[in-house]
């Protein structure tokens, strides 16, 4: 079992050392980033504790994989992989619980940690036995798996905004909008296989420019609906709701830009390192998105003609 976590800390060195970055520098600057965007939640919102508790269950729910939890009992037997799992996700949790700890949410704290240890419990299967239909169906691949995926989440951020209407909060509904956004962006967190790329007859930059047309027009399709219906009950706010709709759009063209930036390899830390910093700072997009469209056609210019 030590053996196990120990391979889990080398390939997390690993990865900080194919960004370039000294392992040190790399925990030291996740940690800088996790508490700042820790003070920046609970500094905008009087929703941070859910929002936040809902958060670090996202970040462990991957570990639940049905297919991943086999090879933990193949390897450790049914009791000690039960034990690997509930390690596992309250390592994971643990800046979290901290975090709101020094924040003194006791009670938080103590449901998160209940929580992290109750899902080690669960397994989740990545096998889908239906057909969910889906309205991608012209330019199929990122949206229609990652749809199928996760349409219950989508379904979760409309009920929220079906909340925010009757509970009279605004912010709410803001908070739905940028839900949708970040669902549709984890559609774009892994690389496909280089003959789906392959197939384009396109050059890098107009098959650039097809995913991100492909990408905005489709989350346009999932966020409407929400930011409609708050137009509607909240018409002196259709601003803010039009500036969140191009901030989200501008995340999620920035990690298409690095989907591609590091192909066919998954996101960089780097990468990622730079949209978290984009996340307090969003104009920071203005000068991410050029940087990362540069590099992601150097990547797929071997690639495409």
């Amino acid at each position: 079992m030590t053996t196990y976590f120990l391979l889990q800390y080398q390939f997390i060195n690993r990865r900080f050392k194919d960004a370039n970055l000294p392992p040190i520098l790399g925990y030291l600057l996740a940690a800088l980033l996790f508490v700042g965007l820790s003070l920046y939640l609970f500094y905008k919102t009087t929703f941070a504790q859910p929002i936040y508790i809902a958060i670090a269950l996202s970040v462990i729910s991957p570990l639940a994989d049905s297919r991943r939890n086999d090879f933990l009992n193949l390897c450790f037997g049914n009791a000690k992989q039960r034990i690997v799992r509930v390690i596992e996700n309250l390592l994971v949790s643990l800046p979290f619980i901290l975090f709101l700890l020094y924040k003194q949410y006791w009670l938080s704290a103590l449901c998160l940690t209940l929580l992290a240890s109750l899902v080690a419990l669960i397994r989740v299967s990545t096998t889908i036995s239906i057909t969910i239909p889906t309205p991608f169906y012209k330019k199929p691949f990122e949206f229609v798996v990652g749809f199928r995926q996760s349409y219950l989440a989508i379904f979760a951020a409309y009920a929220l905004t079906v909340i925010a209407i009757c509970v009279a909060n605004f912010n709410l509904g803001i908070f739905a909008v940028m839900l949708v956004f970040v669902i549709c962006m984890g559609y774009f967190t892994k690389p496909e296989n280089m003959y789906f790329v392959w197939i384009y007859s396109l050059n890098a930059k107009r098959f650039l420019f097809t995913k991100i047309q492909t990408a905005l027009s489709y989350v346009s399709l999932l966020v409407l609906p929400i930011i409609v219906v708050l137009a509607i009950f909240y018409p002196s706010n259709i601003w803010w709701l039009l500036l969140f709709w191009l901030v989200g759009s501008g995340f999620l063209v920035a990690i298409v830009m690095g989907k591609y930036a590091n192909y066919p390899h998954e996101l960089g830390i780097t990468q990622a390192i730079m949209l978290a910093l984009c996340i307090s700072f969003p104009p920071f997009l203005l000068l991410l998105i050029p940087y990362l469209f540069v590099k992601s056609t150097k990547r797929l210019s071997h690639l495409l003609p």
